[in-house]
């Protein structure tokens, strides 16, 4: 049995009342179950399984991973396949569903990715490369806003390029600073980790004969802190950068370590943890039932790659490999810090300028999409105390 690319859109021709709605750029197919099945969710499970695990195998980058999307919007026999045959993208090495951001990069290579600002509005928006030209349009990702508070700066990071609101579904995280801008914390909108408790603290009140609980705001729950060290006029270098990611462990960036990996997306529509939370003091959770690593196990810790001095061009450099091709006071490159101060090789990830507005970031495990872009969110700031 030969399956074209481009199969999947000529089947969904024939559907009718589980035929998925059209894939836009940015969002995943919403499956169509409305207790009528469709002809397609009665073909057998193995023929099924064959013919969706060609359609992936053969769509192996956007935009023609639009099929794999669209196959798991016919109906919830086909999005459940689909989830069995869709690989995570330390696996695959490939984005394919909206959870994806969350999700460890590969291990082997980076994602190449870049980031485009827009000064008027103040957004920012993070898209996949699709090709090795920086130029392309590429696949969208997440996006920002920047919003400036009287003490601080705080930027809302959305699933969505025109919702940035806290209460909407598209809502993952943000990042806010210090009032200086030197200081920063990573929050994410569910938990880190499996078992985190959810306690409710709104009173229930009583519509015809249910119980409701009135819907509160998303949950924010600090996973990085980013600290820049303070270098009044440039007089120690270029920028110093310090990231405790608290829910990676150190041991991820070694031979068989494990970094944790959500599969799915767990919105709640209760408050975050009354009992959690941060000490500055050793950058670890405290409060009851908060989810975090455990005692004896070390944080992952990021620090910048120290960039060398270049006698004829009387600047720093760093080797970006061609990614990079504006200097700027903002370009970085993060390794992983082991116990005893020694850097590991790997970048980890790496964020530098190629245009006016146009920045490239490129990561890989155990950093997500989303852990990433928030790190390089932080180096946008002005922080008039490091530089």
């Amino acid at each position: 049995m030969s399956f074209r690319s481009g199969a999947s859109s000529r089947l969904g021709h024939g559907l009718r009342s589980g035929s998925p709605p059209p894939v836009h750029d940015g969002e995943e197919a919403v499956v169509v179950d409305e207790g009528k099945q469709s002809c397609w969710a009665n073909m057998p499970v193995e023929l099924l399984q064959d013919v969706l695990a060609r359609v992936e195998e053969e769509e192996s980058s956007w935009p023609e991973r639009k099929d794999v999307v669209a196959c798991a919007g016919v109906c919830k026999c086909w999005r459940d396949v689909v989830k069995e045959i869709v690989k995570m993208p330390e696996v695959s090495g490939k984005i394919t569903r909206p959870i994806s951001v969350k999700q460890p990069g590969p291990r082997n290579f980076p994602f190449q990715c870049f980031i485009r600002r827009s000064r008027t509005t103040q957004m920012y928006h993070l898209y996949l490369g699709l090709t090795q030209a920086i130029t392309d349009d590429g696949k969208f990702l997440l996006a920002a806003h920047k919003y400036r508070r009287p003490t601080c700066t705080e930027y809302i990071i959305s699933l969505s390029p025109v919702d940035m609101s806290k209460g909407s579904g598209t809502y993952i995280g943000k990042l806010r600073s210090n009032f200086l801008g030197t200081k920063f914390i990573v929050y994410d909108a569910q938990p880190p980790h499996a078992g985190v408790r959810i306690f409710k603290s709104h009173p229930t009140c009583v519509v015809g004969t249910k119980q409701v609980a009135p819907r509160g705001p998303a949950g924010n729950y600090p996973v990085a802190h980013i600290a820049y060290e303070l270098n009044v006029l440039g007089s120690r270098g270029p920028r110093r950068i310090h990231c405790t990611v608290d829910s990676i462990p150190a041991s991820a960036v070694e031979l068989g370590g494990m970094a944790p990996t959500p599969t799915e997306f767990s919105f709640s529509n209760l408050d975050p943890l009354p009992s959690m939370r941060f000490s500055g003091t050793n950058s670890s959770w405290t409060g009851h039932e908060s989810g975090s690593l455990s005692d004896k196990e070390e944080m992952l810790v990021l620090k910048n790659k120290s960039p060398r001095w270049h006698d004829q061009l009387q600047c720093w450099c760093l080797n970006f490999r061609g990614r990079v091709t504006v200097a700027s006071v903002k370009n970085f490159q993060l390794v992983a810090s082991g116990p005893a101060g020694q850097d590991h090789g790997t970048v980890l990830l790496q964020f530098g300028k190629v245009g006016k507005d146009l920045f490239t970031m490129d990561y890989q495990y155990p950093l997500s999409a989303f852990q990433a872009f928030a790190i390089c969110l932080s180096s946008f700031d002005t922080k008039l105390a490091c530089e």
